[in-house]
């Protein structure tokens, strides 16, 4: 096995070249791309518009090879998360967020995260490694066969959309920076997008990221989705504190990024990320300073109140402060939701997602040296 390619690591462009080396025609991607990710078959023997001389050249030269789901687990809400082992005894996490009129899948790109906002589980656990296309994209493949499965309780109309596509949108959310893992997402984003494999539109793909702003120009040119900025501060004496890469690449810089972006995204405006968290960013002159930082980008801010985990040093906002904030940033014209708190009984909210990570950074150690 180790030396058989696996194609689920293979965008179209990807997939044509390795059929070309086995002196096949191109159309052959186009059908090993609808078995693998629209029938999610992985099995050569079951692709039965193949010939059977080429079913048996794929046997041996490839595999179908998606990462081992290790837990399963179901919240009250129906929040469902997948721990996902990528070897070497590291494990990520997916999140499936079903609502009425979507299913939302959110995949990680890295096992840890080496940015280190303070106010993040995951970045409390370290890196390790960026994970592999095959490994992004096994994540939707695994929740999308996981997922049919479960269409079966369904019934009439339900039943036949579940199968059809259970998952609907696409957020790289999840564990790591996905920027920082361009190589490897990019052809992950063009599967999803691929009529042939997932099908999903430019909208309904998100890419969310702390800010490097060399990467969101690149993705910008390379593969533009819907993006997605934490930014958690309206300044950058506070954003420094919560989130070290600020210091690099300061805010300024960054809703420059976000402007450029724009000329190319699929949507007319950039969501803003912000969690709330008590006393700390939560005053009516945060909100304020977060109109006036916003004032020339086309935005949305998404106000997350803060998940807690253990040894974090951070409270949720109460309630009525989020209200209050949520209240002031639309009566200044800033579209501006609260997100609803999803699956923290299974730890599979947002800022919660921590997986099991070897860190071979030290991170994790030198932050819970600080911490104490």
């Amino acid at each position: 096995m180790p030396d058989k390619a696996n194609l689920l690591g293979f965008d179209a462009a990807g997939l044509e070249r390795f059929f070309a080396a086995l002196g096949e025609k191109p159309f052959r991607a186009r059908q090993v791309l609808r078995w693998i990710h629209r029938a999610g078959e992985d099995d050569f023997a079951a692709m039965s518009d193949l010939a059977k001389g080429l079913r048996e050249k794929l046997a041996a030269a490839a595999v179908v090879a998606a990462p081992r789901v290790v837990a399963d687990s179901v919240a009250a809400d129906g929040t469902r998360k997948f721990l996902v082992d990528v070897g070497n005894a590291n494990a990520v996490e997916a999140v499936f967020i079903p609502e009425d009129d979507r299913g939302t899948l959110c995949v990680s790109t890295q096992a840890g995260c080496a940015m280190e906002c303070r106010f993040c589980s995951t970045g409390r656990q370290g890196f390790n490694r960026n994970l592999t296309t095959a490994e992004i994209i096994g994540q939707l493949w695994l929740a999308t066969r996981a997922l049919r499965g479960g269409a079966a309780r369904l019934g009439g109309a339900a039943q036949g959309a579940a199968r059809e596509r259970p998952v609907s949108n696409v957020v790289l959310m999840g564990m790591g920076e996905p920027l920082l893992n361009l190589d490897n997402v990019v052809p992950a984003l063009r599967l999803m997008l691929d009529d042939n494999a997932y099908g999903l539109s430019r909208r309904r793909v998100t890419v969310s990221t702390s800010g490097i702003v060399p990467l969101i120009d690149r993705l910008r040119e390379e593969c533009p989705v819907a993006l997605a900025v934490s930014l958690h501060a309206p300044d950058d004496a506070l954003r420094d504190r919560l989130m070290p890469i600020n210091r690099k690449y300061p805010l300024a810089e960054l809703l420059a990024a976000c402007r450029r972006y724009l000329e190319r995204a699929p949507r007319d405006f950039i969501t803003f990320e912000y969690v709330m968290l008590a006393g700390v960013n939560d005053a009516p002159e945060h909100a304020d300073a977060l109109v006036r930082l916003l004032a020339d980008v086309p935005a949305k801010v998404n106000l997350i109140p803060f998940n807690p985990f253990p040894g974090s040093g951070f409270e949720r906002s109460p309630r009525e402060a989020i209200r209050a904030f949520n209240e002031r940033l639309n009566a200044a014209g800033l579209v501006t939701t609260t997100r609803k708190t999803r699956g923290d009984d299974i730890d599979a909210a947002c800022g919660q997602l921590a997986g099991r990570i070897q860190d071979r950074t030290r991170r994790a150690a030198r932050l819970a040296r600080v911490a104490t």
